[in-house]
């Protein structure tokens, strides 16, 4: 996709961010009220027909019964371009019980490592600090605070999940954040002098109560980091796979900042990273404090977002037909790849590649089985698709002509460790930003 170099309207300006919606919003199919300013939301961004929600793995005595499918449309707030899908299923309906373990991503933990050295060496945090993560899901992050003596506390709302970081030694607390835990949490745990969260913001359908909540537990002189898939890098490289029930809201810089402003918080940093196929870092703190002026990273980003016309609807308005075209291709190579006797299989189910499989209308026709190195998948099918989860071991006995690899962000680690089908001449295949065959 080719955005819109022109740039956005001056009124847009932070120093006047749009008010956030303050009454429950319509979840009805067409214009639903924006889950952040209340404006009616009516544009397409993209129309990814009825999906199954993505996590939900299907058990062996469980492929008779029905699955449920709900609308996957993404549509664009004209007001305040928040990206978003509409709720169809209550958070405790999907985070209640959670089959994605962080810890099972060598590469993420790697990450998560980097992230707390910077973190402590940049905020000088140490034995009299406190930390504290919102989704810290199995401890997979925490785990490098507590090696290095900082006092930490995770929130998780799957119970399963948080059990594994209990077991680390992680202090976790099973809830749904908002205002009301926030306040919960300030009384019985203190504040924090770093709150963070990592790909939570996206997950959370009451966005201003989860940032006003945020607003109550941080620290006088604290800062809040999030991460999250930058909306930018999904447009410009078509990673319409990201875009699943679970994930209700994509950001732009822009519009982050206008939420995070509206509730008294203010963005001093920002970082542009590579995970997840390209996402910001933000580095937030109470509004009016000294100690953390707004940065020339912030400033830059603004600017190059405006220029990219971000603020403009039009420039929203052709993803959609970029999402269609990369559905034949994917479909144009495994039915080829099929005809000429060719054997496909998966690596991965994760929830982007869910997304991929059933609105692409991919089944055993074409990819004959999954893998996953997450036992709480394997032995299950995919959501809708139901391509039979099984241990990576499967693939040496396969030895299939190539390996679609749906976790397609973990590219490297992939390739690393599945790099013995070179021995019978097997080839990764990936299928984001377009179809590559290596």
């Amino acid at each position: 996709m080719q955005l819109r170099n022109t740039p956005g309207p001056e009124y847009m300006d932070m120093s006047t961010p749009v008010a956030p919606v303050t009454a429950t919003a319509s979840h009805s199919t067409t214009g639903r009220a924006c889950r952040f300013c209340g404006a009616p939301v009516r544009r397409s961004f993209a129309d990814l027909g009825l999906s199954p929600l993505c996590q939900t793995h299907v058990a062996p005595e469980q492929l008779n019964l029905p699955e449920p499918f709900y609308p996957l449309h993404a549509r664009v707030c004209e007001k305040c371009f928040l990206v978003q899908l509409d709720e169809f299923v209550a958070p405790q309906d999907i985070f209640g019980d959670y089959a994605y373990f962080s810890s099972y991503s060598d590469s993420w933990v790697a990450h998560a490592g980097r992230y707390v050295d910077l973190m402590v060496s940049r905020f000088g945090l140490g034995r009299e600090s406190l930390v504290m993560e919102i989704a810290s899901n199995d401890g997979y992050l925490l785990q490098h605070f507590v090696r290095q003596g900082v006092p930490c506390l995770g929130i998780e709302p799957a119970a399963n999940v948080a059990e594994a970081a209990v077991a680390k030694g992680i202090p976790t607390v099973v809830r749904f954040f908002g205002t009301q835990a926030a306040g919960e949490l300030a009384a019985s745990h203190g504040q924090p002098d770093l709150l963070l969260g990592n790909n939570v913001l996206a997950h959370v359908p009451d966005l201003n109560d989860f940032v006003a909540g945020m607003k109550t537990l941080l620290k006088q002189g604290g800062v809040i980091t999030m991460e999250f898939p930058h909306l930018v890098r999904l447009m410009a490289e078509n990673q319409f796979d990201t875009i699943y029930h679970e994930h209700f809201s994509y950001f732009s810089f822009l519009t982050v900042e206008r939420v995070f402003a509206a509730h008294g918080l203010t963005l001093f940093d920002v970082e542009q990273i590579p995970t997840h196929g390209g996402s910001l870092r933000i580095y937030g703190c109470h509004t009016g404090d000294a100690t953390h002026p707004v940065g020339e990273r912030v400033v830059a980003l603004r600017a190059e977002e405006r220029a990219l016309g971000l603020e403009r609807v039009e420039t929203y308005d052709a993803f959609n037909e970029q999402v269609r075209e990369t559905k034949r291709a994917i479909l144009s190579f495994l039915i080829e790849a099929k005809r000429a006797g060719k054997r496909v299989v998966g690596y991965g189910a994760p929830g982007k590649g869910n997304t991929l499989l059933n609105y692409c209308g991919i089944r055993t026709d074409f990819i004959d089985f999954t893998v996953d190195r997450n036992p709480h998948k394997a032995g299950k099918y995919t959501p809708g698709a139901r391509l039979p989860i099984l241990d990576p071991a499967a693939i040496r006995e396969a030895k299939p002509d190539y390996l679609f690899v749906l976790p397609w962000n973990l590219r490297q680690e992939i390739m690393e460790q599945c790099a013995y089908i070179r021995e019978w001449g097997g080839k990764f295949v990936f299928p984001i930003p377009r179809i590559e065959i290596v």
